[in-house]
């Protein structure tokens, strides 16, 4: 689900992954480095919920939607 409700936390909402990811991206990361991250950073406590590759897949393409983020020479950056 893309919002969350208010049985979902927000950080298991596309939204919130959202959220995540664009503070992650500083340069332009592959989607395997954002994945990467993302894992380590599950394992390691410092991301509270469980998301898969499809999730981060369908949160890229939200935030490529709402012109957050764009492909770049194989990688994604923030838009400005």
């Amino acid at each position: 689900m893309i919002l969350p409700t208010k049985h979902t936390n927000f950080s298991e909402s596309l939204l919130g992954f959202g959220s995540y990811v664009l503070n992650k991206i500083g340069t332009a990361k592959t989607i395997d480095a954002l994945w990467n991250e993302y894992q380590n950073d599950y394992v390691n406590k410092r991301y509270p919920a469980k998301h898969s590759f499809d999730n981060l897949l369908l949160t890229l393409v939200f935030l490529h939607s709402i012109g957050a983020v764009e492909e770049q020479d194989g990688g994604v950056i923030k838009c400005n």
